[in-house]
């Protein structure tokens, strides 16, 4: 017999992850910025995050690209929303950074950088 944690799906976590159709879906944020952070660190980066004192926002990660810092935000989908990045951009005058699932899109505060592109983006 296993303890539980809590009273949630998946029981058997690898298994019940690996097997059902929706069991990533909760988790998905998270290892998208796993991910992202993994691809960092493999390209030289050492990254930082980000939360405000009131903890009413945060940015994933934030680092150096060329001679600026840099704060990104990491969207596991297309749902690209980044109320905190463009927050912190407009305060700051930072250009932000987003990595999704979306392809690669320059805006004039912000760069979409995807998922794929983010280890040779901000290789150091």
């Amino acid at each position: 017999m296993h303890r539980v944690s809590k009273f949630e799906l998946p029981l058997r976590a690898y298994e019940d992850l690996l097997l059902s159709d929706s069991g990533m879906e909760q988790y998905k944020g998270a290892m998208t910025e796993q991910y992202v952070c993994q691809q960092l660190v493999a390209a030289g980066q050492n990254p930082y995050y980000w939360s405000a004192e009131n903890s009413k926002g945060e940015i994933d990660f934030v680092l150096r690209h060329g001679r600026a810092v840099a704060p990104l935000e990491v969207k596991a989908e297309e749902n690209v929303h980044a109320k905190s990045l463009r927050t912190v951009c407009e305060r700051t005058g930072l250009h932000g950074y987003r990595s999704s699932m979306k392809g690669h899109r320059e805006q004039d505060w912000m760069t979409n950088v995807p998922l794929w592109a983010v280890d040779a983006y901000f290789a150091r």
